[in-house]
């Protein structure tokens, strides 16, 4: 069968080298006579898995060494109400920043556990922009700051750290985690669902520092208590093996392409390309102030919505699939995530310009 060019949001494209070594070691991993989905998770050849996801994952990131990594379940979405549970320590409010829905969302599960000081909006820009920092009120009471790095249906996305004037900075990198270098010490706390850039669904990484570990509620289960699942290396319950085991062959797949700094500037390339067949068109147009613009999700329209079917059709006879756009804004998406090549890319563009010549 012939490959297509997948620019789905997520679950997204994998390496094809990381789908034909999974395919190879499908029913006998590494000679145990064993596939990864057979393998107790509490045996010697799982140990060896768990054990190079976490140490790849720490070095592709620098890590710092009091910061815990977990791989928990439940989706980024989970961590919505897990982080105020963990972080809270005894206050009452927590900051966000609200730069599209997902962050929202988070601002809203947040909501129903403790008081949600809106630092910032850019809801009335219909999430096209970053609010300048300078604007944003923190309340040096509360117990943390949040945003949302990159947001993945309006194509937002942060290009530096925000200072978060001495609260720990939380932030939800589901869509562009491992996309480009961090500086994890400047966060309290990192999480992101690795269906993006790092693997499979099923997996949600944490990357908290200790020091905001252990002060929570005693009626918190086990299982949503970071400082509990970081003494069970993340194992209280089975965790999904196989989506950990391909979140492994991707870090070692980003690894040999050069790792994240290699990564960045392929990423670069990408989006430029892109935003440049874009900004050139006259059919085209994408909505983003463009300091603010991502690299990972690139929304876009026509001027004529009434060829946006046409647009989807003949793009998926081309191969090239999963464009149209979320259905809380429409038009298109073309999400370029770390595993998508610069081929995807280009036949993209060339289809967009011969669409735009017929039509």
């Amino acid at each position: 069968m012939a490959r297509i060019y997948n620019f789905s949001a997520g679950p997204s494209t994998l390496p094809e080298t990381v789908l034909k070594q999974a395919q190879a070691e499908m029913l006998d991993w590494q000679g145990s006579g064993m596939s990864v989905m057979e393998i107790s998770h509490r045996g010697k050849h799982f140990s060896t898995i768990a054990a190079e996801l976490e140490s790849d994952l720490r070095t592709l990131l620098g890590v710092p060494d009091n910061y815990k990594v977990l791989f928990l379940q439940g989706g980024a979405t989970a961590q919505f109400s897990h982080i105020p549970l963990n972080l809270l320590r005894g206050k009452t409010k927590a900051c966000y920043v609200n730069t599209g829905a997902w962050s929202v969302k988070a601002a809203g599960d947040a909501a129903r556990l403790c008081e949600v000081v809106i630092s910032a909006s850019a809801e009335a820009h219909k999430f096209t922009l970053i609010p300048p920092e300078k604007d944003w009120l923190l309340d040096s009471q509360a117990a943390y700051l949040h945003y949302t790095s990159n947001e993945t249906i309006h194509g937002v996305e942060f290009t530096g750290v925000p200072d978060a004037k001495g609260l720990p900075l939380v932030c939800d990198m589901s869509s562009n985690i491992l996309s480009r270098p961090v500086d994890v010490s400047k966060f309290g706390l990192i999480y992101a669902g690795t269906q993006k850039n790092m693997g499979p669904a099923g997996v949600t990484v944490v990357i908290v520092c200790e020091d905001l570990l252990g002060e929570v509620d005693a009626k918190l289960p086990d299982v949503f208590n970071y400082a509990e699942q970081a003494k069970n290396a993340s194992m209280i319950n089975t965790p999904a093996t196989y989506s950990w085991y391909l979140v492994g062959l991707v870090l070692k797949w980003l690894i040999a392409e050069g790792g994240i700094a290699a990564i960045e500037k392929k990423n670069i390339n990408k989006a430029a390309s892109l935003y440049t067949a874009i900004d050139t068109s006259t059919l085209y147009s994408n909505p983003v102030r463009p300091d603010c613009r991502s690299r990972m999700n690139i929304p876009f329209v026509l001027s004529d919505a009434g060829l946006e079917k046409a647009f989807l059709q003949e793009a998926e006879q081309q191969g090239l699939m999963e464009l149209k756009g979320h259905r809380s804004i429409g038009g298109m998406r073309a999400s370029i995530y770390n595993a998508m090549p610069i081929e995807g890319v280009n036949a993209l563009i060339d289809f967009m310009a011969e669409f735009e010549r017929t039509h």
